[in-house]
């Protein structure tokens, strides 16, 4: 066994400031007197991006497995899926000579308008949180590394180089910190991946609070921190700020200037043998795991055809789908001839396969007659001709299958888009097409939310198929004709137009800031906040069967939070076809001190259920399923008080409901001082106690002074409570035994005593 403490006082230096900068695009340094090799790193997270020349940032890769996008893996809400699929970019890792791919991706969809958001999982930390850990624990348990990323709050691509988060703590710490959190805890990734931005003012690579302090200190991470390509500004800052690895190298002049800081004073030795040691751990790790031979093109194929069919959601069916026996099929769009199953930028896979969505359907459509129309071009000019033509195929047709989607040039890496719609030429043509023949089928590949409101209502159904990998034009035609009952359910919600989403009044922010004014409430938190109508919601997705629930049950109906809750309910398959179903469990919090939002989804689970089957289906709810983050305390808090536990089939489709009574056993200190309010005070046990023999006397006295009762018009009370409690004190004046100050400060020794 290699003992890195030893060969750490070998190491010179200079070797210890080139560890910590890569040698390449896409290598580490290696030590060969030490025995120390270098670590190859590729792009993900759908697929290895394996780059034939480590010297080459930007090339043509080595073919490998597109799988679909994160968007499409989260709406499959199957953690055993993403597992397998994780352990299948192991194997094509190993046989790609790759230690450690770049992903997952667990950054929030803060607005539908992110250009990255195809790589990220969804609008809710927890559910990115479990897709992250399962992913991770797929591609680990086969001795190859990830880089969970972007560390942190990188909502967007506008000036994702230079932009400042300005995100407060609580909400920091509720939407945009847990799915790292639970992916740190639950599947300790071997590397990190700090953001380009900024938050709060500081660069995400030189923030010693989020790098440190958060991260290694009080979520014990032990793997090494990695820069996003080119995300360093200054290489002793960033070392200093718990940054390990810069990429991409090689950076002379980053390397000097670490060994000039080191003999200066200016950094300690002990930091960079610090991030010496965490990337030396990863590097030996990583060379136990022997690499080269092929992976099975062929079965991994039919694994990514198998996750986009699970992760594509029935949007709307009016009982059109699936087809049965329909004689003459029009066929209409670009995208059922040039599959769009992938995004730009730094995911872009070369494929080993790819499947083409016409000639999948003709395979299943076999006693049908299926006619082609272009619908529209590759890009976003608008041509009418190619509208009448495929108006005409419809209106000749039982059924016409409208495959539309988004251009490269409205939605990759890189930039945001600016609305939500699809290209005029689409919107014209599914309108056309629909006056024509009402049983129209749309199905859509895109990366994120599209509004629908110009169209939807003439159409027979709508599938959405995201992009959705290289075998997604075979999933869309197993789904299409019932080969595959679709179970997919929407990771973030769908909204009627963009001026409703959360984020817009504060999207993307100007002068080096944007500000994350709603706070806690993006995605469904939000719409059901203030009611606004959406789409579809958060959660939604049909299904060829129906499901129902029935006798949910709670392990207790007073519990401790420590101990945690066990829910359970039965779910049937009512309808004629075998289905899977995901149940969803929200939490709702009667009365808290600080504003919660109406429900938080805190537990899911898949199940699979043959025609008229029943199954238990059992959750555990933890502490921190009903807790929130007190920026007051600096911890996680749960209060005593009724709790409502929400069962249902999305966000907006709750079945069941239980009610339970949670005790805290938490025993908080008090954050009572000088300009707390009497509320505050009686909201407070131990200030309550201390208050309660002046309060009585100090109510008379305030109603005497000002008047009191509705007959006055005034709600002395109401007044009185509001008011710091030392304001109060001062209109008593004489009648105070002692000045204000001192008695409110001998009050506040008291409550510090009990």
């Amino acid at each position: 066994m290699t003992d890195i403490n030893d060969l750490i006082k070998q190491m010179t230096l200079e070797e210890k400031a080139a560890l910590c900068t890569g040698a390449s695009s896409w290598t580490t340094t290696p030590i060969e007197r030490l025995g120390l090799p270098e670590l190859t790193v590729s792009d993900g997270p759908h697929g290895v991006r394996r780059v034939a020349n480590v010297s080459d940032l930007i090339s043509t890769s080595l073919p490998a497995t597109s799988f679909p996008t994160a968007s499409c893996m989260a709406s499959t809400w199957d953690v055993d899926l993403i597992h397998s699929l994780g352990q299948a970019l192991a194997e094509e890792c190993i046989a790609l000579k790759v230690d450690v791919i770049l992903g997952p991706g667990v950054n929030m969809k803060r607005t539908p308008l992110g250009g990255r958001n195809f790589e990220y999982y969804s609008e809710d930390p927890y559910l990115a949180g479990q897709m992250a850990a399962s992913f991770i624990t797929g591609v680990q348990s086969k001795g190859v590394g990830t880089s969970l990323k972007h560390f942190a709050a990188n909502n967007q691509e506008t000036q994702r180089l230079t932009i400042s988060s300005e995100v407060d703590e609580r909400t920091l710490r509720e939407i945009y910190l847990p799915a790292f959190e639970t992916a740190v805890k639950k599947a300790k990734p071997w590397t990190v991946m700090c953001a380009y931005n900024k938050l709060n003012g500081t660069y995400c690579s030189e923030n010693y609070r989020l790098l440190v302090e958060i991260l290694k200190e009080e979520w014990g991470y032990e793997g090494f921190v990695v820069s996003d390509w080119g995300a360093v500004h200054d290489r002793v800052a960033s070392l200093k700020g718990g940054l390990d690895l810069e990429m991409p190298g090689p950076r002379d002049r980053r390397v000097k200037s670490v060994a000039e800081a080191v003999r200066s004073g200016e950094v300690d030795e002990s930091v960079l043998d610090e991030s010496v040691r965490r990337i030396m751990r990863i590097v030996f790790k990583a060379a136990e795991t022997s690499k080269g031979n092929s992976f099975d093109i062929n079965a991994h194929h039919s694994l990514a055809r198998r996750i986009a069919a699970e992760g594509m959601v029935l949007l709307k069916n009016d009982g059109i789908l699936p087809l049965k026996d329909q004689q003459h099929i029009a066929v209409i769009g670009h995208g059922a001839e040039d599959a769009h199953f992938q995004g730009g930028g730094s995911s872009h896979i070369n494929p080993t396969l790819v499947d083409n969505p016409f000639k999948e359907l003709q395979k299943l459509a076999k006693n049908a007659e299926l006619t082609y129309s272009e619908g529209y071009p590759a890009g976003s000019t608008f041509d009418q001709k190619l509208i009448d033509a495929a108006v005409i195929n419809a209106r000749s047709a039982d059924v016409a299958l409208l495959y539309v989607a988004l251009p490269d040039s409205i939605e990759s890496e890189g930039y945001d888009r600016s609305n939500l719609d699809l290209t005029p030429q689409e919107v014209s043509l599914i309108k056309a097409v629909t006056a024509v023949q009402p049983r129209t089928v749309v199905i859509l590949n895109n990366g994120a939310p599209v509004v629908m409101g110009e169209w939807i209502n003439g159409t027979a159904a709508v599938v959405e198929a995201w992009m959705m990998g290289q075998a997604g034009g075979g999933a869309i035609a197993d789904v299409l004709y019932g080969k595959v009952n679709p179970s997919g359910k929407l990771a973030e919600t769908f909204p009627l137009k963009l001026v409703d989403t959360p984020a817009q009044i504060n999207f993307p922010g100007g002068n080096g800031e944007v500000r994350y004014g709603e706070g806690l409430f993006i995605g469904y938190r939000y719409y059901d906040a203030k009611e606004v109508p959406v789409q579809f919601p958060f959660g939604h997705g049909m299904s060829y069967t129906t499901f129902s629930y029935t006798n949910p049950k709670v392990s207790a109906v007073t519990f401790k939070d420590k101990d945690g809750l066990t829910v359970s309910v039965d779910v049937t398959n009512t309808g004629m076809v075998v289905g899977k179903e995901a149940v969803q469990v929200y939490v709702h919090d009667h009365k808290s001190e600080l504003v919660r939002p109406p429900k938080e989804l805190k537990a899911f689970t898949k199940v699979e259920l043959q025609p008229g089957e029943t199954r238990t289906v059992t959750l555990a709810l933890d502490f921190r399923a009903f807790a929130y983050y007190h920026p007051g305390f600096q911890q996680w808090i749960t209060e005593n008080g009724e709790v409502d536990i929400l069962i249902g089939a999305s966000s907006a489709d709750i079945r069941c409901i239980q009610t339970v009574k949670l005790e805290s056993s938490l025993d908080l200190p008090s954050l009572l001082d000088r300009e707390s309010t009497v509320r505050e005070w009686m909201e407070d046990r131990r200030g309550k106690l201390a208050l309660a023999p002046l309060f009585q006397q100090m109510t008379a006295q305030i109603k005497a002074a000002f008047g009191g009762g509705e007959e006055a018009g005034m709600d002395t009370l109401g007044f009185l409570m509001d008011m710091p409690l030392l304001g109060v004190l001062d209109f008593q004046g004489s009648a105070l035994p002692m000045p204000p100050e001192d008695l409110v400060d001998g009050l506040l020794a008291q409550v510090r005593q009990n």
